[in-house]
């Protein structure tokens, strides 16, 4: 539960949000007894779309499904889940969530996460989450590290909650993480170089170059392979996040769902005043044509997102050479 916060969360989000903390609780006690527990990171299956299935992954998706009901939550769509389930034909919300974010790195004790938007619900529960992301109501993740967070926006900025796990109880802190307008740090799996589009490779090979390159600055290069993870680091010190599409089979669009990750993470972001986009357009004008349809994804700093954007306008000749001499850069 959520400990009397200074502002309201608003009235028909609260039933919802109330049920996530409980989870989110529970969840956080499993994780944090690791190799004492059940083997949350054992395989268990796969799920609509081939990916390996944890544990913690069934556990977590079937335990927010039971919560939530009598909360006001008409549909339920999981990224676990082939389709849109009904809890409530008489509610007027729905929710799509991420059960557990990062799942491959339970056994590596690295943070791990949930993550969830909020929409009203329509009559078809398919086309109430195949709209774009501006018709959001609040999005945010929990974070399952040496704190168990929830980082939030009910459409009016960002809201921190950290567990107490004395009493179990979430409570609100007196600053949220803001996206800084300046930072030095880029996020993206280096590994698949040779794979990127020429703009996501020029974008790299300038940071790369450093202050002797083209952008005159020196970055650090970070990688946790988990969403939640790397959105609170950019969250709290900026910098950017990509995962492109490339030119490997299945990762045409990415690997990263738009309904459960990229929608809510944007809406996020947004808030806290950043950008996000599919590497060119912003992700929240973006309406999947599936529930389980993919994305490129690329956010962080707005400044940042908005230089990937420029690279794609380049001619092809501009972004085919290392440090070359990019018309973005002259006068």
């Amino acid at each position: 539960m959520i400990a009397m916060p200074e502002r309201a969360i608003p009235d028909t989000l609260s039933p919802i949000v109330e049920a996530l903390c409980s989870v989110a609780a529970d969840l956080s006690a499993r994780i944090s007894l690791g190799p004492l527990g059940a083997d949350l990171g054992a395989a268990v299956g796969a799920n609509t779309d081939g990916d390996q299935q944890k544990a913690l992954d069934v556990i977590a998706d079937d335990a927010f499904r039971t919560a939530l009901r009598g909360t006001g939550l008409r549909w339920y769509a999981s990224e676990e889940r082939e389709t849109v389930e009904l809890i409530d034909a008489t509610g007027h919300l729905a929710l799509a969530i991420d059960p557990l974010d990062g799942s491959s790195n339970i056994d590596a004790n690295v943070s791990i996460g949930t993550i969830f938007c909020i929409r009203d619900a329509l009559d078809d529960g398919n086309a109430t989450f195949l709209r774009d992301g501006r018709s959001i109501l609040a999005s945010g993740y929990f974070i399952y590290g040496p704190q168990t967070a929830l980082v939030v926006t009910f459409g009016a900025g960002v809201r921190q909650f950290v567990m107490d796990r004395a009493t179990g109880t979430f409570r609100e802190t007196p600053s949220a993480p803001s996206i800084p307008a300046q930072a030095s740090e880029f996020a993206i799996n280096a590994s698949n170089y040779r794979h990127w589009a020429q703009p996501i490779r020029a974008y790299i090979d300038d940071c790369l170059a450093g202050i002797e390159g083209p952008r005159g600055k020196n970055f650090n290069m970070r990688w946790v392979a988990s969403l939640v993870a790397e959105t609170h680091r950019i969250m709290s010190r900026g910098g950017i996040f990509l995962y492109p599409g490339d030119e490997r089979p299945g990762y045409e669009r990415g690997r990263l769902r738009m309904v459960y990750e990229c929608h809510p993470i944007a809406y996020l972001v947004e808030q806290a005043g950043g950008a996000a986009t599919d590497g060119e357009r912003p992700i929240l004008d973006i309406a999947p044509d599936s529930l389980h349809a993919r994305t490129p994804f690329v956010f962080g700093t707005a400044d940042k997102v908005a230089r990937v954007a420029t690279y794609h306008d380049l001619p092809a000749q501009e972004v085919s050479a290392l440090f070359g001499n990019r018309g973005l850069f002259r006068a």
